[in-house]
């Protein structure tokens, strides 16, 4: 991501704007691409100096996937099933270590780029395709799935970024002036869903793209809204996002999957939050397949000590954990905001300030 010198000069001046209008605000967004530029970028010292303290919310699909989860799909791979997954999800811890770790109990874990990647592994062997994410991956999986292929299973953990936000703003933990929505998510499902958390939170929303000048312009439109006594889902990403999102990719979920209830990590069952397999594909679903090999009535518990659950709600900031940047580092992370990319606490110990430890 290039930061050209005309944009540079454009935030400049729309940071000036900001800091006259003696501002305290606090906004949220639900992005793991939006925190690696909010941070690598210095935004957040730029808009904190303009009164406006910027929180990551449950953006980052690997933070967000239950420990129950991580150890059910390792309990498959214990019983001789490859499991194939992206590189942060393998190294997300569960109870007792992640399922790179298995790697050296001689378990057959394959770290893939794409999905595809999987299926070509699954023309020698049983492959579970370990699958989290958002709106963004889960049409892929989708279309996947309806091609049926040959010695492929998938375990669903994609989740809806919608009624996480909404529980946040239920919640009401953190004192809320508006949110920055996920230009990536919003090219899916389009505008219309946010709309109701707009009208019953009475929050002014902008849809954002991922420059540093597209954040900058997403807070300068909720404190117009704001100014304006408006609470609006605007479009700031209108080059790519449209009101309807992604028709086609919509279908293909809507085919494959169905909602149900899940319990988030950091929150509790979130209703209709989760995409599991429809029963027309139950062949495909490796909850259904390898059910026997998942343990049943087993209580979870996350690491000691970890916040990772306070740091996807936007209560506290990264390094208000006591395991951060001591106990927790990438080389060995306590908990998955230190794993994934898109995780507050991986961002801030990689671009942010130096805090004091």
């Amino acid at each position: 991501m290039m930061f050209h010198y005309r944009d540079a000069k454009l935030v400049a001046e729309i940071a000036d704007k900001l800091r006259k209008k003696n501002l305290n605000l606090r906004i949220m967004h639900v992005c793991g691409t939006h925190q690696d530029t909010i941070v690598r970028y210095g935004l957040d010292k730029i808009l904190r100096d303009a009164g406006i303290d910027v929180r990551e919310g449950p953006g980052c699909p690997v933070c967000v996937t239950t420990t129950r989860e991580i150890e059910e799909v390792k309990a498959i791979a214990e019983h001789g099933i490859t499991i194939a997954t992206y590189g942060d999800m393998a190294h997300a811890p569960g109870m007792n270590g992640s399922l790179f770790d298995m790697k050296s109990y001689g378990h057959d874990i394959r770290i893939v780029y794409s999905i595809e990647d999987a299926i070509k592994i699954a023309s020698s062997k049983k492959v579970v395709f370990f699958a989290a994410g958002f709106e963004t991956t889960a049409p892929l999986t989708a279309h996947i799935i309806k091609k049926r292929p040959k010695n492929f299973y998938v375990y669903s953990s994609h989740r809806l970024t919608p009624p996480a936000v909404k529980a946040i703003a239920a919640m009401g933990k953190i004192k809320l002036h508006g949110l920055i929505l996920p230009g990536h998510v919003s090219t899916i499902i389009g505008s219309e869903p946010w709309k109701e958390i707009s009208i019953k939170y009475k929050l002014p929303q902008v849809i954002a793209g991922f420059e540093p000048l597209d954040v900058m312009m997403a807070v300068y439109m909720i404190v117009r809204q704001i100014e304006g006594g408006r609470h609006e889902v605007e479009n700031e990403y209108s080059r790519v996002v449209d009101e309807r999102g992604n028709e086609k990719a919509l279908k293909e979920m809507n085919e494959v999957f169905r909602r149900e209830d899940i319990e988030w990590r950091g929150f509790p069952i979130l209703p209709g939050s989760a995409l599991e397999i429809r029963e027309e594909y139950d062949e495909m679903n490796a909850k259904k397949v390898f059910e026997e090999f998942i343990p049943s009535g087993r209580e979870y518990h996350d690491p000691p000590g970890c916040r990772c659950g306070e740091v996807i709600r936007g209560e506290i900031y990264p390094w208000e954990c006591p395991l951060f940047g001591r106990v927790c580092k990438p080389s060995s992370p306590v908990g998955p905001c230190m794993v994934s990319a898109e995780g507050a606490c991986a961002i801030e110990y990689k671009y942010g300030a130096n805090h004091q430890l």
